[in-house]
């Protein structure tokens, strides 16, 4: 049986609670604030600390730095209000393993505390409890989010960066794909060598002998100095190719027998440099599409492709969309020289409802303009480009959901649209989940 320490000092609340969890199986101690709490710590050991933000003699985030500088391996989830968010989303970076907001369902309480004590104390000190060492080593655009999506896409990352496999990332424009290069580079055993990045895109097909493979000065007109190219740029080291599909097919050919060779020779050398590199490779495109109309060779697609990633769309990673905000306006804040605290709620409810066609490179621009324009503490909806203020992504919308005519109809199809997945289609309703769950009830839907 699984040990919970619950602080929360609502006494008819945190019974309340107890008791649901007891039905559940678990053993849980109550604690009414933290002195109390750190107390029950040292005594007795706990599989989790389910903790509320406001405590009486202090918060959520000075038990949570207790708990990390006693060096406890103990994974700890807050509970907060919807207002208090980007609080959560700061004791996530200091380690938090995860949040939920209140009002919550019980099917949430039991998701999230199954999640928590489902992880390794391993994998728990890697993923979410970043040691000084592993700041020196992260790559400081990567934000872990705590979306199924993103979850999936850090194993994937764990399991393949301390191989030499080559991998081939895929994903929709401004997902992040070389933020996710960078991250398996410094994860893997070459994180203190090269990690070289190259738009194949934005290099002319005339020079791109050169460019990967260097030159001899006077090897050609213009070539004024002996060059590097990248691959022995790269060596020891790894070597990120943007955009692979936008290669000539010559360059595809030179790329092929460069990689199964492992040596280059530059223009005018007669003398080919052997090389040792981890090649990742990154495209929007359907490679497999350029392929079968022969415009992609098959057999260096074989090679690039060792091991695949798609970097899922914001869109499908909403649950890290706040973890995002809040971590590209600290970056925009250091930029302008801002000190901007976070968003209002209707900012946060627009986030959550926009499509995000631009993915986070969108995010990232809409948040260091907003940041730029505001002169508060708080973003406020002003700020923001009218495509996004006015944006109309679904059909479904809070006056058509107050229609009691077809009510069920929408809940149905706000369901289906988001997999059945009841906080999504709350957040879509623009609803509370209780609510959600009261109609569901209502209407007899499962």
């Amino acid at each position: 049986m699984k040990n919970i320490l619950l602080i929360e000092d609502d006494v008819t609340f945190s019974e309340m609670l107890k008791h649901f969890l007891e039905r559940h199986k678990y053993e849980v101690d109550l604690s009414y604030n933290i002195k109390n709490a750190l107390t029950l710590l040292k005594k007795q050991t706990y599989d989790l600390v389910f903790t509320d933000l406001r405590l009486p003699d202090g918060d959520g985030i000075s038990l949570l730095k207790e708990i990390k500088n006693s060096k406890k391996d103990i994974p700890v989830v807050l509970m907060t209000s919807y207002a208090e968010v980007s609080t959560a989303v700061q004791a996530m970076k200091q380690g938090a393993f995860d949040y939920i907001s209140k009002p919550f369902n019980p099917d949430e309480v039991l998701e999230v505390i199954s999640n928590a004590l489902d992880v390794k104390k391993t994998d728990m000190v890697i993923s979410k409890v970043s040691s000084k060492k592993d700041h020196s080593h992260a790559s400081a655009d990567f934000v872990e989010g705590i979306s199924a999506a993103s979850k999936t896409l850090k194993e994937y990352i764990h399991l393949v960066a301390p191989t030499d496999m080559s991998v081939l990332i895929t994903g929709e424009s401004g997902t992040g794909k070389e933020v996710v290069a960078k991250n398996i580079h410094l994860k893997s055993l070459r994180k203190d060598k090269p990690f070289i990045a190259v738009d194949c895109g934005a290099i002319p097909k005339e020079i791109a002998s050169s460019e990967f493979f260097g030159h001899k000065k006077g090897s050609f007109t213009g070539a004024i100095d002996d060059k590097i190219g990248h691959f022995e740029a790269a060596n020891g080291g790894t070597l990120f190719l943007d955009e692979v599909g936008n290669l000539t097919y010559e360059n595809q050919v030179q790329l092929l027998r460069a990689l199964q060779e492992r040596k280059v020779k530059p223009i005018g050398s007669n003398d080919e440099v052997f090389v040792d590199i981890r090649l990742i490779t990154a495209t929007n495109e359907d490679l497999l599409h350029a392929v079968d109309k022969g415009d992609f060779r098959e057999d260096l697609y074989h090679r690039l492709n060792e091991f695949s990633i798609k970097v899922p769309n914001l869109k499908d990673r909403n649950d890290d969309l706040i973890l995002y905000a809040d971590f590209f306006l600290e970056k925009a804040n250091k930029q302008l020289n801002k000190s901007i605290v976070g968003f209002s709620k209707d900012v946060l409810t627009l986030f959550q409802s926009y499509n995000w066609p631009g993915n986070l490179r969108e995010l990232s621009n809409i948040i260091k303009r907003a940041t730029l324009l505001t002169q508060t503490d708080v973003i406020h909806k002003h700020v923001l480009p009218d495509e996004l203020v006015h944006s109309n992504k679904n059909s479904i919308t809070p006056n058509k959901f107050s229609a009691k005519e077809n009510e069920k109809e929408l809940i149905i199809s706000a369901l289906q649209e988001v997999g059945n997945n009841k906080t999504k289609a709350a957040e879509l309703l623009n609803i509370t989940r209780k609510t959600l769950y009261n109609k569901i009830k209502e209407y007899s839907l499962s």
